[in-house]
């Protein structure tokens, strides 16, 4: 399948970039609490979806999908605030930023059918 369009794959691969991306230890108390939540949340965006997958009635994916949807919404925040509060530069998590904010409006998208 497309990689563009493998959605499952794009969650796993969007989480796996985090855990990448954060793969050091940073000094502020701030950047570690971020990062370590930005890696709790993206990792769980995949893995409810993956739930979505396997769930058996409409209204149990339409509930998963809602979950994979917070979590990335707090992943998109917390970039955000990374941002402003100059942990990394914008321009650092700029692609990790576009990766979020697409994957968001998708399961928004699938939501709609539900």
């Amino acid at each position: 399948m497309d990689k563009k369009y493998d959605l499952d794959g794009r969650l796993e691969d969007f989480a796996a970039s985090i855990i990448v991306f954060y793969d050091k230890k940073l000094s502020s108390y701030a950047g570690d609490y971020l990062v370590k939540q930005l890696i709790r949340s993206s990792c769980s965006s995949a893995l409810n979806f993956g739930e979505y997958l396997g769930a058996a009635s409409d209204k149990d994916k339409a509930n998963k999908l809602r979950i994979t949807l917070k979590e990335l919404r707090e992943s998109l925040r917390n970039i955000n605030i990374q941002i402003k509060a100059e942990i990394f530069s914008k321009s650092d998590l700029q692609s990790l930023k576009k990766e979020n904010d697409e994957l968001i409006r998708i399961i928004v998208t699938i939501l709609k059918r539900y």
